[in-house]
């Protein structure tokens, strides 16, 4: 998959239904030889990862990258804290929004943009239960308009 010269590796799918979403933004990763191959073959997984501000730094925690086949003796750890790449002003910025307004950084894809690993990371609140049963009944009732729809014409 590919849109706009990048090369989408995984999408966080469970993300935009946990949570409402506020805004996003790029973040570099910081990896290994052996994570960037991996990464390449599509082995991620993004389930139950969430970044982490540390001594003014970000870190991607709980990603699962897994190790590469060809790795032998040098694989990496498939769940090792990942450094991500941000400018000091937006680590700033998220360190206030993280403390003030207990917002939380999800990360929602990762994909190449010119032959670098990136992560889209979403600045986001967690939806309640009830939240999320709207949301489902409103799908479902989209749906079933969009069926009767079709079924008239």
């Amino acid at each position: 998959m590919a849109d706009n010269g990048k090369k989408i590796v995984c999408v966080n799918r469970r993300a935009r239904f946990d949570y409402e979403i506020l805004e996003t933004l790029e973040a570099g990763l910081v990896l290994q030889g052996t994570e960037v191959k991996s990464l390449r073959q599509g082995k991620v997984s993004l389930k139950d990862a969430y970044a982490d501000i540390e001594d003014g730094e970000v870190y991607l925690r709980h990603a699962h990258i897994s190790p590469y086949e060809g790795g032998g003796y040098v694989n990496h750890d498939p769940e090792r804290p990942r450094k991500l790449l941000l400018h000091k002003q937006e680590i700033k910025r998220l360190i206030g929004k993280t403390q003030e307004r207990g917002l939380t950084l999800i990360p929602t894809r990762i994909y190449f943009t010119r032959g670098k690993a990136k992560v889209e990371l979403g600045l986001a609140r967690g939806k309640k239960q009830y939240d999320k049963r709207e949301e489902l009944k409103r799908r479902s009732a989209k749906r079933d308009v969009e069926r009767a729809l079709r079924g008239e014409e």
